[in-house]
């Protein structure tokens, strides 16, 4: 592999490892054929190996192996509007390992772009991923970012997802980061989102922590342009002796701007505990922030009301759940 960034197709000698990974994209809700539709850019890294990085036109992806995992460099040319999502595929196969990504996001004037990501980890007794993202979204240009992770039932996995963005004027950005299948292990998730006047940010993470796992979200917006609008929000389901704990930030830097922190977290079982801790901050006597959190059990009357139709105490409560978090 040269030091360089370099596009490439699929690594010499890696299709039995690029199909186990598709298995695990494929368990995670992911589509594995689309891994090799020449239509579609993607990125593909196993561990730290660079698998695969496609481009088309108008979206150009970069990939460059580490000794810990890779550097992915991810440019939209203005004005593009992308055919279809960009898919993104991260894994870890063995037992242990560490995986470092460092993810810089380029999107031109005007674009239009969304992203599927899928990260997996089936068989993890020992795995740390640490996710690194510079995003930064031009002027009038939008941005979907949805990320879903798939766990083995171990509960071995570190993941640490960092991300700080800068929204020009006009710009949106949306993304979704979603943990619902496996044990979630320890996630430590913190994103700074920053907007420029007339900017909209919505970030949205939706977790279902059980037996020892322990969650962590920090979501700040800070709301610097005129007319700029955030929401920050989160669904927390923890179960057993789940530990969670929910940070909300709004700074509002700017007249007339509008900032939402929206949480809400389900205890299921006399273990699990939970924390959410809404932060307002009014700079500007103009802007506008606003918060609900809410932590309680599962919803009696749904429970009963599903309960009467035939369900189990356990069934109803799992579909109580699952719709929170769908």
């Amino acid at each position: 592999m040269p030091d360089a960034i370099a596009e490439l197709k699929i690594l010499p000698g890696s299709s039995a490892e690029f199909a186990i990974l598709s298995n695990s994209y494929a368990s995670s809700g992911g589509d594995a054929a689309v891994l090799l539709d020449d239509r579609a850019a993607s990125l593909v890294v196993s561990h730290h190996r660079v698998l695969r990085a496609h481009s088309i036109p108008g979206v150009r992806i970069e990939g460059e192996e580490t000794s810990t995992g890779a550097r992915a460099r991810i440019t939209v040319e203005p004005g593009t509007q992308a055919p279809g999502p960009v898919h993104l595929c991260f894994g870890v196969l063995p037992k242990e390992g560490l995986q470092e990504i460092q993810a810089e996001f380029f999107i031109g004037e005007g674009a239009r772009v969304s992203f599927l990501a899928h990260c997996s980890f089936p068989n993890a007794v020992r795995v740390k991923h640490v996710m690194d993202a510079r995003i930064h979204v031009a002027k009038g240009a939008a941005m979907e970012y949805a990320e879903t992770h798939y766990h083995g039932p171990a509960g071995g996995v570190e993941v640490l997802p960092t991300a700080h963005i800068e929204l020009e004027e006009g710009a949106s950005y949306k993304s979704l980061f979603k943990l619902v299948q496996g044990a979630v292990g320890v996630l430590r998730l913190d994103y700074q989102a920053h907007l420029q006047k007339d900017a909209v940010c919505e970030l949205d993470a939706r977790i279902y922590g059980k037996s020892d796992d322990r969650i962590t979200i920090n979501e700040s917006l800070y709301l610097d342009g005129e007319n700029s609008r955030g929401l920050a929000k989160s669904r927390v389901v923890a179960a057993d002796r789940c530990v969670s704990e929910v940070i909300g930030e709004a700074v509002g830097n700017a007249p007339h701007a509008r900032g939402h922190v929206d949480c809400v977290e389900i205890l299921k079982g006399p273990l699990a505990r939970a924390v959410a801790i809404p932060k307002l901050t009014v700079v500007d006597e103009r802007a506008k922030l606003t918060h609900e959190a809410a932590i309680g059990s599962v919803d009696k009357k749904q429970v009963e009301t599903l309960m009467a139709r035939g369900m189990s105490e356990d069934e109803a409560v799992d579909v109580v759940v699952k719709g929170l978090l769908r």
